[in-house]
C-alpha cells in the first residue's frame, strides 16, 4: 500500500464501497485452516481481516480446525492416531489431545489476535450451550466398516449461542468439536468445513467462506491454468469425481450450504495475505465463487 498513489488508494476506496454496503449486516461464516493457521504472518493478516469485515458492520463468524497443531501435540506426546480412509482414528485419549489443541490453543491464540483490534472475539467450542450435534461417522473402507473411534458427522446445529453473540456485537470463534447425540456425555471431532456449512445454514449466512491451500477449484488440478473463478452448484456436482482428495470435503462442504439457502460459497488461497478482502471487496476477487447459477 506504501507505494501506491493517493489515487490508487482512492480507486481502491470507491471500488470496495459497494460490496461493504451490500453486506453491512450480514453474517458471513469464514472456514479457517491450512497454513493460514501456522504462519504467525497469516495469522496476522487473518486478524486483520475479520477485524475489518466488523468494523464496517459485516458479522463475522470463524469456524475452525487444527489439523497441524494436532499433529504436533502427538507427536509430542508419543500417541498415535493413524488415518483410515482419509480421517483420524480418534481414541479417548487422542480425543482428550484434540479437544485440549482445539478448545484451549488454536482457539485461545485467534481470539487473543482479534482482540488486539477489536476487542470483540469470543471463543466457543461446538459442545458449549449444546451449538453442535453429531453421529459418530461409519467409514466403509475396502467394503469393510472401520471404527473411527470419536469421530462424528454433524447432525443438527443450535444456533442460539452464535447468534446471541452476534446480536451483542461480538465475532464468535468457533472450535469444530460437537456432543455426541447417541451418547451426550461424549464429544466428537468433527470436520470443520461441515460445520462450517452446517453453521451457515442454521444461522441465515449470505457467505461461507473457507481458505485453504491452493488458490481455489482447478476444472485440472494439474492444470494450475485451469483455475475456476465462478461456477455453479451443479458444474461442481459433475466435477466431484475429478477433485483432488483434499478438496472433496470443502466441495461437500460447499454444496451442503447451497442446498441450505447460503447464497455464496468462495473457496479461496489462506497463503495469500488478505485474499479474504480481495475476493469480498473487490470486482475481480480471487479464488472460486460458487452460486446456486453459477
Amino acid at each position: 500500500m506504501s507505494s501506491l498513489s493517493a489515487l490508487d488508494k482512492t480507486k481502491i476506496l470507491l471500488e470496495s464501497e459497494p460490496w461493504l454496503r451490500r453486506y453491512s449486516g450480514r453474517k458471513v461464516v469464514i472456514k479457517y485452516g491450512g497454513n493460514a493457521m501456522i504462519s504467525p504472518q497469516l495469522q496476522r493478516a487473518f486478524a486483520v481481516d475479520v477485524s475489518f469485515l466488523h468494523t464496517w458492520g459485516v458479522h463475522p463468524i470463524v469456524v475452525h480446525g487444527g489439523g497441524p497443531q494436532i499433529n504436533e501435540m502427538l507427536d509430542r506426546l508419543g500417541l498415535q492416531a493413524p488415518f483410515s480412509g482419509g480421517f483420524r482414528v480418534t481414541t479417548p485419549e487422542v480425543m482428550e489431545v484434540v479437544r485440549m489443541v482445539l478448545a484451549g490453543k488454536v482457539q485461545r491464540e485467534l481470539v487473543s489476535l482479534l482482540n488486539e483490534r477489536s476487542i470483540a472475539a469470543v471463543g466457543l467450542s461446538g459442545e458449549d450451550a449444546a451449538l453442535l450435534h453429531a453421529r459418530r461417522k461409519v467409514q466403509i473402507v475396502d467394503g469393510r466398516p472401520i471404527d473411527l473411534g470419536q469421530v462424528g458427522d454433524v447432525a443438527g446445529v443450535n444456533p442460539a449461542p452464535v447468534e446471541d453473540l452476534v446480536s451483542h456485537g461480538r465475532i464468535p470463534v468457533i472450535s469444530s468439536i460437537a456432543i455426541d447425540e447417541d451418547a451426550p456425555g461424549d464429544v466428537l471431532n468433527v470436520n470443520a468445513d461441515a460445520a462450517a456449512a452446517a453453521i451457515a445454514v442454521a444461522v441465515g449466512a449470505q457467505k461461507l467462506i473457507m481458505l485453504t491451500d491452493v488458490e481455489g477449484i482447478y476444472r485440472d488440478f494439474a492444470d494450475k491454468s485451469s483455475l475456476l473463478n465462478r461456477m455453479s452448484r451443479t458444474q461442481l456436482e459433475e466435477l466431484m469425481p475429478a477433485l483432488s482428495s483434499g478438496m472433496i470435503p470443502k466441495a461437500q462442504a460447499a454444496l451442503s450450504a447451497l442446498e441450505g439457502g447460503v447464497e455464496q460459497v468462495h473457496v479461496i488461497d489462506g497463503c495469500v495475505p488478505h485474499s479474504m478482502l480481495l475476493e469480498v471487496f473487490t470486482d475481480e476477487g480471487v479464488g472460486t465463487m460458487i452460486t446456486e447459477e453459477g
